[in-house]
């Protein structure tokens, strides 16, 4: 585990920052894979929360003061939120929002973790950065993360907390005047910007949604397919209906179907060279999302050296 964990760090890093907004990363320098500053939480702390389940294209709006449970864990202060997402269905893009009310905000710092709960992801409070109202947004502090979950997750958790640290900051906010003015063209008025006092309280809203630019692997890079069964976690909560019933049916049906059978019969040379060529340039890039893909397309059509030409160049001996 401590190797998987390591390789993922030093393959991804590389392609990480071509695409993770700019406007995510303006004032600082994040790597998510490294995992170490974020909160030590003990495994069996988190399979005591209840997670939500959020289903791709949906957005899920949270009240921690009525909706937020308790986490006794140093680091963390007041209510945390947790999220369920699909782990199969392709690349992630989840997009977080905390909404900011009268002066007062609350700082997300964000956990992803594997099935197997396993930390594979941490995005700070500083990942995310304050948005100027529009015409149907509030102000907010909001960041964008994406995800490529590894073969075999059959699903992911975020968990979103704040810490006693965050809650002593402020954010600055654009006073409405200058918002109006700045919209409609006129000139902004020289008036001071309210400043919002962080809190252990707020309004998160978390959406889902698949892409195809993905560059922060979930899950371990190798042996999925021996890898022990997921974590069950008690504590699923139920999609509420009447949500249950109109989106969780093209859900259970993606999860459900088969994958495609390989070929029994041998890969011809030059395709079997074609696609080990093809994962060596890619892993070589950084590029582990689309050497994943040639992975899966080469096997599927019957190659038996992909997998080892993946790992070795994953591993830097291709």
């Amino acid at each position: 585990m401590k190797m998987n964990r390591t390789l993922i760090a030093l393959c991804l890093s590389a392609g990480l920052f071509a695409s993770v907004p700019a406007v995510s990363l303006a004032d600082v320098n994040i790597v998510p894979q490294d995992v170490s500053s974020a909160p030590a939480i003990p495994q069996a702390a988190l399979q005591q929360l209840v997670w939500t389940p959020v289903l791709q294209s949906k957005t899920q709006t949270t009240s921690l003061a009525t909706g937020g449970q308790r986490l006794d864990v140093a680091g963390i202060t007041g209510p945390v939120a947790a999220y369920s997402v699909p782990g199969n269905i392709g690349e992630l893009t989840l997009t977080l929002s905390s909404e900011i009310k009268n002066n007062l905000a609350f700082a997300p710092n964000v956990l992803i973790l594997d099935q197997n709960m396993t930390p594979s992801a941490y995005f700070p409070s500083s990942y995310f950065t304050y948005q100027a109202p529009g015409a149907i947004s509030a102000d907010r502090l909001e960041g964008v993360m994406k995800l490529t979950p590894a073969l075999g997750q059959q699903k992911l958790y975020v968990l979103v907390f704040t810490t006693p640290r965050d809650t002593q900051n402020t954010t600055t906010l654009l006073d409405p005047a200058k918002a109006y003015a700045k919209g409609v063209g006129n000139a902004v008025p020289d008036i001071p910007d309210p400043i919002a006092r962080h809190g252990t309280e707020g309004t998160l809203k978390l959406k889902v949604s698949t892409n195809s630019s993905s560059s922060i692997l979930v899950g371990p890079l190798f042996g999925s397919s021996n890898s022990a069964s997921p974590v069950t976690v008690g504590n699923t909560a139920a999609v509420a209906a009447p949500v249950a019933a109109s989106a969780a049916a093209p859900a259970a049906a993606v999860a459900a179907a088969p994958a495609p059978a390989a070929k029994s019969e041998p890969m011809l040379s030059d395709t079997e060279s074609y696609f080990n060529k093809a994962i060596k340039e890619a892993a070589a890039k950084g590029d582990i999302d689309k050497a994943l893909k040639l992975l899966n397309e080469a096997e599927r059509l019957g190659s038996k050296s992909a997998r080892t030409t993946f790992i070795s160049s994953v591993k830097g001996k291709g």
